[in-house]
C-alpha cells in the first residue's frame, strides 16, 4: 500500500504538493496526517466533489503501508499516527522537500529536496523537466501553494525558481482569481478585536541591532486562522521580524515571521518542537506558561539572531598597495597620483605588512628621508578585519578608534579595503543601519595588534632629533 501525506496543520504548499505527488505515483493513497488549516479545510470541502480523493487516515491499515510518500516534511514528529509506518519492516521512503536540513530529518530511499520558497515549486519542475501536463485546476492549486509559502513572493526565502514555477503555472491557465479568493481572506468581527489585542501586548527587542517584536495573547479557548492575525500584523505595522504567543487552552501556539536574513525563524520555532522555514515557522508548546515561553523565545533570540556580514560586500577591491622596499618618495607619489590619504604595505601580493598615509610620506620627504623604504615608517599599529565582520565592527574601528582605513584579510590575504567614506555612504543611504550596541574590542578576538612608532616619531619631533635618532640607530 501506498500512501502520500504531508505534515500537521497542512497549508496550501502541503495540500498542493500532495495532489502534485498523485500523478507521479497514481496508486498511492491520499491522507491528512492530522488537522489542515481553515482555509484548506474549506478549500477541499468545497472542491472535493470533483477534484480530491482523499482516505481518512484511521480508514488506512498503517502496518501495511509499504511505502510512504512524504511532501512538505521530513520530520517525523510533524506526521500524526502515519509515523508509526516508520518501522514498518521495508518501508520504502520517499521524501519531497524545502525546508532547511536539521538534525532530526528523515532519509528517505528517494530524496528530492531543494532550498526554494515552497514544495509547491518543486513539482512543477518536475513537471516541466518530465513534460507532464497539468490542469487547470492543478496548476491553480499549485500556484496556490507557491503563493502561501513565499508569502506572495515577499518572504527572504522566495527564489527566482519560485518566480518562474508560478509563471509557467500561469501558461498552463492557473486562475488568479481562485488563488487570491483562498489566499487573502477579510478579517472578522471578531478577528479585529485579537488583532487589536495582539498589537497593544507587542514588545520591542533589538537583538544585535536587530529589531524583534514579540506579542502574546491569551484566548479562553482555541482560535482557528491565528496565524491569518500574525501575517495582517506584520503587514500593518511593518515589521521585520514577528514572534506571536497564543496560550489557548492547555497549550502554547508560537507563530514566527522574519523578513531578514539575519533572523531565522526556522531555527528557533525548532527549539519549541516546532518547525519551518527561515521566513516562516511555527509550534505548539506544552507543559510552559506563557511567560516562560516568552523568555525562553528571549534567550533563543541572543543565541539565533546573527548580525548579516557585510565587510565582504562593503569593501573595496582590488586594492592598491605598496612593496614595502619602495621608497617613501615614490610612495608619495603613487598617493598623490590617485588622491588617496593612505595605501597598504604588503609583501607578495596580498600579505599586509601595514600602512603608510601622506601625512607622514611628506613630513619623512621634509625630513630628507624620501630616500628610505616604506617599510621603516609605515604604520604597523592597525586593525583588520574579515569578509564576514558586521557593521558593528566596521563602525567601532572607523569611529570609535579613528582608523581611516581598514584592510579586509582572510588567511593572511588581502581581500580589499573599507574607508570612511564607505562607511558614510552606506549610513546616509540607510540610517537603520547604523547599530545601536557597539561591540567592544574584547569580542574580536581574532584583531592582531602591533605598533611601530617611527611615523609617530616624525610628526611629533622636529628634523634634528629624527635626524639623530636614525644615526644612534
Amino acid at each position: 500500500m501506498e500512501v502520500i501525506t504531508t505534515h500537521l496543520n497542512a497549508d496550501f504548499d502541503g495540500l498542493a504538493s500532495m495532489v502534485a505527488a498523485k500523478k507521479i505515483y497514481p496508486d498511492a493513497i491520499l491522507a491528512f496526517s492530522g488537522s489542515q488549516e481553515k482555509n484548506v479545510r474549506e478549500f477541499v470541502a468545497q472542491s472535493s466533489h470533483y477534484f480530491f480523493d482523499f482516505k481518512r487516515q484511521k480508514q488506512i491499515p498503517l502496518e501495511k503501508v509499504t511505502k510512504l510518500i512524504l511532501v512538505d516534511t521530513r520530520q517525523a514528529r510533524r506526521l500524526g499516527n502515519f509515523a508509526k509506518c516508520l518501522k514498518n519492516p521495508g518501508l520504502e521512503l520517499h521524501i519531497y522537500d524545502h525546508h532547511p536540513d536539521t538534525e532530526d530529518d528523515l532519509r528517505g530511499d528517494v530524496e528530492i529536496i531543494k532550498q526554494v520558497g515552497s514544495t509547491s515549486t518543486i513539482f512543477t519542475q518536475l513537471f516541466q523537466e518530465k513534460e507532464i501536463s497539468v490542469t487547470r485546476e492543478e496548476a491553480t492549486l499549485l500556484a496556490m501553494g507557491i503563493y502561501e509559502d513565499t508569502g506572495s513572493f515577499n518572504f527572504a526565502s522566495t527564489t527566482p525558481e519560485d518566480l518562474e514555477a508560478a509563471s509557467w503555472l500561469l501558461e498552463q491557465g492557473a486562475n488568479l482569481h481562485t488563488l487570491s479568493q483562498s489566499i487573502s481572506r477579510e478579517l472578522t468581527v471578531h478577528q479585529v478585536g485579537l488583532l487589536n489585542d495582539l498589537i497593544k501586548s507587542a514588545i520591542n527587542y533589538t537583538i544585535q541591532s536587530i529589531d524583534i517584536v514579540v506579542a502574546k495573547i491569551v484566548l479562553p479557548e482555541y482560535v482557528d486562522e491565528f496565524a491569518l492575525l500574525v501575517r495582517r500584523f506584520m503587514v500593518m505595522e511593518n515589521l521585520n521580524v514577528l514572534f506571536a504567543l497564543a496560550g489557548m487552552e492547555d497549550r502554547i501556539y508560537l507563530i514566527a515571521r522574519s523578513r531578514v536574513p539575519e533572523v531565522n525563524v526556522g531555527e528557533i520555532a525548532r527549539e519549541f518542537g516546532g518547525g519551518g522555514h527561515a521566513s516562516a515557522a511555527s509550534a505548539t508548546v506544552k507543559d510552559m506558561t506563557l511567560i516562560e515561553a516568552e523568555e525562553k523565545l528571549i534567550r533563543l533570540f541572543h543565541k539565533y539572531v546573527r548580525p548579516q556580514s557585510v565587510a565582504g560586500e562593503l569593501m573595496s577591491s582590488p586594492v592598491i598597495t605598496l612593496p614595502p622596499d619602495i621608497s617613501i618618495m615614490n610612495a608619495n607619489q603613487v598617493l598623490t597620483r590617485y588622491n588617496i590619504t593612505v595605501l597598504p604595505v604588503v609583501k607578495g601580493k596580498t600579505k599586509l605588512l601595514g600602512m603608510i598615509s601622506r601625512r607622514v610620506a611628506e613630513k619623512s620627504i621634509f625630513h630628507n628621508l624620501g630616500n628610505l623604504p616604506v617599510s621603516e615608517y609605515m604604520t604597523t599599529d592597525i586593525e583588520t578585519l574579515p569578509t564576514a565582520a558586521t557593521l558593528a565592527d566596521i563602525q567601532e574601528l572607523i569611529i570609535e578608534h579613528r582608523q581611516r582605513l581598514i584592510p579586509v584579510v582572510d588567511k593572511d590575504v588581502l581581500m580589499g579595503v573599507i574607508t570612511r567614506t564607505d562607511l558614510l555612504n552606506l549610513l546616509v543611504n540607510d540610517p537603520a543601519n547604523l547599530p545601536k550596541n557597539l561591540v567592544t574590542a574584547d569580542d574580536r578576538s581574532y584583531i592582531e595588534r602591533h605598533r611601530n612608532v617611527n611615523s609617530l616619531m616624525i610628526e611629533v619631533l622636529n628634523k634634528d632629533i629624527v635626524v639623530l635618532l636614525r644615526t644612534i640607530g
